[in-house]
């Protein structure tokens, strides 16, 4: 029953209106892995007391008024509606077994391996396509798999971005050891000081000079591709291509597992480079293999393959606590704060130097970070919204989304093990409901761990498991290259 009482509807922000329209719609879903049998009541206990019932997005109905446009209503917030618990095991294909039917599985979900992991992704990889979020409560559930020691929080992408929502979840976590204190999300900032000198200032100018030059030419560049691409453009067909209506299609989700540390060591191999540098070569490399395998020789060398990613433009980047992010005038504001940008990657053929796909996707994720065109298109964006609505607006990101083959995204998560309501987590990853894409990835950072959610359609990509391991093949290359060359 809806409740208004001194609260007045909020409008919905561009991008919001942006993840309601029916082809464009998109829920979050984050996967949480226990350790431990996970109690029903105390779960319950621990989330009617959590931030996450006292932030007004997760208490307020998605109403639209007479003209159209879309409102947040604050309601009265009835917690038992939000869980939907279940009982049975599930087998691979993610149906119900009984009691009986259950001998012979890998009971190993606490380390997310084996057949419950199978399970529970095709669990997830069902609602991805055939279970919208009902509108009649606030766009939010938590799935309860209690055979499986693992909850499912489905969260409607309109409430916020992933940057809003890991802020809330680092909020509402606690430290294995001592579950009062939050835990640390990111690594502390290194500042050097600037040294003095006329030498130094008149380099520093320079510098300044020329990076100026650089942004606003990669800018034009990337957001006159991006405004093509969005209208003509499109890439070569291949055996993992998407297009008009494949989001609808049945899914199948599979998981990439790698070591930060390898990451790490790999990214040692080429001065200057980072993490993301890595993972970029790494999804070059992997898609590379999965296509050779698919089509021997049949795709020309060199032949591009684009993605599409998600960047955060908030002024202050970096994951903040709860706190700041909510309040009204922060750098880092809860929302919807992101621009897109477009990721190439190319096809090359084995038996090339591993570190090769390192070195090319620096060179381009260099040109990128000069730019401003995840900012552009985030205005850009709005001022559409303002101009046509949202319709015009869903249009081109859907024809954006049919004229590239990916998705991709990249969060850092907790650096060190927590605890959820009590009970102490071996595993977080996420992924979002289908697209037009064939192919999406989300990877997230976990206590030393990384997890790639290759989300498919299974008509199109019918052995994701394969790809899976073809990703991880690409990195465990590179770190043998960057071993020899950083021993030399």
């Amino acid at each position: 029953m809806t409740s208004r009482g001194a609260f007045s509807d909020e409008p919905l922000s561009p991008a919001g209106r942006l993840f309601t329209d029916p082809k464009t719609d998109v829920v979050i879903h984050c996967i949480a892995i226990s350790k431990n049998p996970i109690d029903l009541d105390v779960a319950k206990t621990a989330l009617k007391s959590s931030v996450l019932v006292q932030h007004p997005r997760f208490c307020s109905l998605l109403v639209r008024d007479e003209n159209g446009f879309e409102h947040w209503r604050r309601t009265e917030l009835d917690i038992d509606r939000h869980f939907i618990v279940i009982n049975n095991r599930l087998n691979k294909p993610g149906k119900f077994v009984g009691e009986h039917e259950t001998q012979g599985f890998d009971d190993d979900e606490g380390d997310g391996d084996g057949d419950g992991e199978a399970a529970v992704n095709q669990y997830v990889a069902d609602l991805s396509v055939s279970s919208p979020l009902s509108m009649d409560k606030p766009l939010w559930e938590l799935h309860l798999l209690k055979a499986h020691k693992c909850v499912v929080f489905r969260i409607h992408h309109a409430l916020g971005d992933g940057f809003s929502l890991m802020s809330m979840l680092m909020a509402g976590s606690g430290k294995v050891d001592v579950p009062a204190v939050v835990p640390a999300a990111v690594p502390p900032v290194k500042t050097e000081g600037i040294k003095s000198g006329k030498r130094r200032e008149w380099f520093w100018l320079l510098s300044l000079l020329w990076g100026v030059f650089k942004m606003v030419r990669y800018t034009l560049v990337f957001v006159l591709e991006f405004a093509v691409r969005s209208l003509f453009v499109c890439d070569m067909k291949t055996v993992i291509s998407g297009g008009n209506g494949v989001e609808l299609w049945p899914r199948k989700l599979a998981t990439a597992k790698f070591l930060l540390e390898d990451m790490k060591e790999v990214k040692m191999a080429i001065p200057n480079t980072t993490i993301n540098d890595v993972m970029l070569a790494m999804v070059s490399s992997g898609l590379s293999r999965y296509l050779e395998h698919r089509t021997p020789n049949a795709l020309h060398e060199g032949l591009r393959l684009t993605g599409v990613a998600m960047v955060n433009v908030r002024a202050n980047p970096r994951l903040q606590e709860l706190s700041e992010v909510m309040e009204k005038n922060s750098k880092a504001r809860w929302g919807n704060k992101f621009g897109a940008i477009l990721i190439p990657v190319f096809h090359h053929k084995g038996g090339n130097n591993p570190l090769q796909y390192l070195k090319r996707a620096k060179v381009m994720n260099d040109k990128k970070k000069h730019s401003m065109e995840a900012y552009f298109t985030y205005k850009i964006r709005d001022l559409v919204m303002t101009l046509l609505g949202p319709k015009y607006v869903c249009l081109l990101y859907y024809k954006l989304l049919c004229n590239t083959t990916f998705t991709i995204s990249n969060f850092v998560g907790p650096l060190e093990h927590i605890t959820l309501a009590g009970h102490p987590i071996s595993n977080i990853k996420f992924n979002t409901s289908s697209l037009p894409q064939a192919i999406s990835m989300h990877m997230l950072s976990y206590a030393g761990r990384v997890e790639m959610q290759l989300l498919v359609a299974k008509d199109i990509i019918p052995d994701p498991e394969f790809l899976a391991k073809c990703f991880q093949d690409a990195l465990l290359e590179m770190k043998t290259a960057a071993i020899a060359t950083n021993k030399a």
